[in-house]
């Protein structure tokens, strides 16, 4: 994968110092039109492909980052069972900024301000490479399923609505 110049956002930062290959996508943003689907398209890639990041609390201090597919829905009793508590609720996105470094709709799991436990839904391993926001509206990355599982210190499991 070619190394073009980009932006240096801490997630470009972080996969290139663990020398994980990745490829940057960037799209126009002017729009307004920055929703995952809408991203997918803009990057001439498919939706399966193209995943996002929410974060979720459990106490004030207990985060969590899922990573799912862009035209999915977290499944808020999956996802807390897979991390061992009780409940979990989203993240407010005016706390997003300071817990992740990141903006809503530019969000990582990569490079954030702390490694919170990260879980990736199950449907990434079928697509082998997924896409992912590289830290900053407009950007994205795409890296191996396997390398994003390392980066974060994550873990496969079905999250999403659509699993039983």
């Amino acid at each position: 994968m070619a190394k073009a110049k980009h932006a240096k956002t801490n997630a470009v930062r972080q996969l290139e110092q663990q020398k994980i290959q990745f490829d940057v996508l960037e799209y126009e943003t002017g729009d307004g039109q920055v929703d995952g689907i809408s991203v997918a398209e803009k990057i001439g890639h498919p939706v399966s492909r193209v995943f996002k990041t929410l974060v979720a609390k459990a106490s004030a201090q207990k985060l969590f980052v899922f990573v799912i597919p862009v035209a999915e829905e977290l499944d808020l009793k999956a996802a807390a069972k897979v991390v061992g508590e009780k409940k979990i609720e989203m993240l407010p996105v005016k706390e997003l900024l300071g817990y992740t470094g990141y903006v809503r709709g530019g969000c990582s799991p990569v490079g954030m301000k702390k490694l919170y436990p990260t879980v990736i839904d199950t449907t990434a391993r079928e697509q082998g490479s997924i896409i992912i926001s590289a830290g900053k509206i407009g950007m994205q990355v795409h890296v191996q399923i396997d390398d994003l599982l390392a980066v974060t210190k994550g873990q496969l499991a079905p999250i999403t609505t659509i699993h039983e």
